[in-house]
């Protein structure tokens, strides 16, 4: 069976995205770039841009599914808010043309791709060029990023329960899984204290 995901990698300056086929046992990376938005300075107008051209991509790539990096928690309040914000209008995009969304968490990316939550950038782009044909010979890193989300939801198409790590808000869903304290204790070992 042929699938297609659309990967987000979602910022309030740059969005790194890629358009992962599997068709006939083969991975091929449709496209992979980045959404640059350091040249409109209104807040308003970047997350109107991100949301026509995330509808852009869903029109002329026509995935079978989205799937988005979910931020973690970080220092700057202010830059959280940017990065929820452009998030929120690729979320809504993508809803609004009916596709089923899955968000993952960075670590669950690098997992999918490497086998540990902890993996260099450099180590998962490594990986993706021996997993994928990749047309670009060089890609940035949200670019690589987005193609590391996508490649992280097949991997979980493939086991008995779909979107076991993800959050699902698929085509008219709104539910949201609660995740268990060990996939919490899995996506941050830094937060644990050990005795």
């Amino acid at each position: 069976m042929n699938t297609r995901i659309l990967g987000i990698d979602p910022g309030s300056r740059i969005t790194g995205y890629a358009v992962l086929e599997h068709k006939d046992r083969r991975f091929e990376a449709l496209c992979c770039d980045i959404i640059r938005l350091t040249g409109t300075e209104d807040p308003l107008d970047r997350l109107r841009l991100l949301y026509s051209e995330t509808a852009a991509l869903i029109s002329a790539y026509r995935p079978d599914y989205c799937a988005i990096e979910t931020p973690v928690y970080g220092k700057d309040p202010s830059a959280m808010l940017k990065l929820g914000r452009a998030q929120a209008a690729i979320i809504m995009s993508v809803l609004h043309q009916d596709i089923p969304l899955f968000e993952y968490y960075p670590k669950a990316v690098k997992k999918a791709i490497t086998g540990t939550g902890n993996a260099r950038k450099d180590q998962v782009a490594y990986m993706l060029q021996k997993l994928i044909h990749i047309p670009q010979s060089t890609l940035t890193s949200d670019a690589t990023d987005a193609l590391a989300v996508a490649w992280c939801h097949f991997q979980k198409l493939k086991e008995p329960v779909s979107g076991q790590d993800a959050t699902n808000h698929g085509a008219g869903s709104s539910r949201r899984r609660k995740n268990s304290w060990s996939d919490f204790v899995d996506n941050n070992p830094d937060r644990i204290r050990q005795r």
